[in-house]
This record gives C-alpha cells, structure tokens and sequence, in this order.
C-alpha cells in the first residue's frame, strides 16, 4: 500500500516538474521550510535535539534523491562526477577554509552522544536537500531564461532561506549574520556548480559546515569574533566566486 502510494507521489511530482521545473523548486523550498520548522519545534517541545528532525531530512533526503535517480535526471542537477581538473579551481582550498571556521573557537560536545548523533545525521541531509534544491531544482530551472538572474536569486532566496531560523528561536543578530554569509556561501557555490557541473563538492563543504556547528565552542565566541566570522565567510565565498566567473572555464551549459 505504501510502495503504491509513494508511486503516485513521485509521478505527481513529474507531473509538475515537466509543466513548471521553477514551481516545482519553489513548491520544494515551501515544503523543506515548512516541515523544517514543524520538526524543529516538536523537537524542542520533546527535549531531544534532533530527535524529529533527523528523521524528517533523512526521509526527505532519501525520496529525492531516489527520484532524481527514477527519472535519470542526475546529470542535470549536478548528481555526477565534477568536470574539470582540481587546480583549475584551485585544490578547493576555499571550500576547506569555509569547512573549518566553525572550528575557529575550539571544540566541545554541546550535546549528549545520541543527540550529536542526530545533529550530525540532520545536517549532513540539511546539505545535501537544500543545494539540490536551491541549485540543482531552482537554478538550474531558471538558467534556461536569464544565467545572472538565476545566480542571483538562488543565492538570495538561500540567504533569505535562513530567517525561519528567527522562529525556531535563534537571536535577531545571530540570524541577519547567517542570512548574509549564507547569500555570500550560495553564490559561491552556485557558481561552482554552473562551472563544474557537479553539485557534490557544494553538497559536501555545506554538510561539513552544518555539522562542525553541532561541535563547535559557541562560548568561545565573543561579538568581534562573530562578525569577524561573517565577513571572512562573506569575503572568501565572493572572492572564490569571482574568481570562478574570471578564471574558470564552463565545460558545458547546465541545461542538456
């Protein structure tokens, strides 16, 4: 019964990504936040961090990538091998210093084992459902219009994505700082996608960042180191970007 009923989802999913592929990204970052902030919520109310969410993002990661795979849809929304030589986008280095600034005020165990656990598992899905959705549905949907357009809102609507953190308790400052670094971090990765091809190196850096978060030294972090974070994530990602517009050749367009 369930095996059927997941059938006609995913062919109900088809059905709207053939008619419309911008709606269909803009129905899958309706559903993501939603769901998000629901399992968030009911995980605070249990007391277990993760505990509703984990789950969540892994059903969700699991179905989307399984239909991305149904329909071979994995070379035009980055699911592949990246194109290009590593040195050519010089050995990622970048990537690995956007990686590690959670690391900057030391490590500490914020949760309980089974509660990083579930963080860890939690956020490596964060990575991987929100750059398939906001660069391999929404950008590579509007690439078929305007490139610039589509660089520019997929980075803003990943930037603006973040104020939901507001509603799930997070501080205002706190999160104006994430939204802004976070813009800087989707046009970078962005780029990086239209030039490569590839969405795994951008899957990997933003699950690595979100789950080095579940370990990092908070208290260790006074104002001034945190804004210091921010513009030296803002910094390195436009950088990185730019440098990736200038430097680096595009294999193939993004749409087939």
């Amino acid at each position: 019964m369930s095996v059927h009923h997941n059938e006609s989802e995913e062919k109900k999913m088809k059905k709207i990504y053939d008619k419309d592929e911008v709606n269909f990204a803009l129905i899958w970052i309706g559903i993501y936040v939603v769901l998000s902030s629901v399992a968030e919520n009911l995980s605070a109310a249990i007391g277990i961090e993760k505990v509703v969410t984990a789950p969540l993002n892994v059903a969700l990661a699991i179905f989307l990538f399984t239909w991305v795979k149904k329909y071979h849809l994995e070379e035009k929304h980055g699911l592949c091998k990246y194109h290009g030589n590593a040195k050519q986008y010089l050995y990622f280095i970048p990537l690995v210093l956007l990686a590690t600034t959670n690391l900057w005020g030391g490590v500490r165990l914020n949760f309980s084992i089974m509660e990083t656990i579930l963080y860890v598992v939690s956020m490596m899905c964060v990575g991987f459902l929100e750059e398939m959705i906001f660069r391999g549905f929404l950008f590579t949907a509007m690439c078929k219009g305007n490139v610039k357009i589509a660089i520019l809102v997929s980075s803003l609507t990943f930037g603006a994505g973040h104020i939901v953190n507001l509603l799930n308790g997070r501080a205002v400052f706190e999160t104006l700082a994430q939204v802004c670094y976070a813009t800087a971090i989707g046009f970078a990765f962005t780029i990086l996608f239209y030039k490569g091809k590839s969405i795994w190196p951008c899957i990997v850096t933003h699950s690595v960042i979100n789950s080095l978060s579940g370990v990092a030294n908070g208290d260790a972090d006074n104002f001034t180191t945190k804004i210091g974070a921010c513009v030296f994530l803002c910094v390195v990602s436009l950088a990185y970007g730019c440098y990736l517009i200038k430097s680096v050749k595009q294999c193939d367009d993004v749409e087939k």
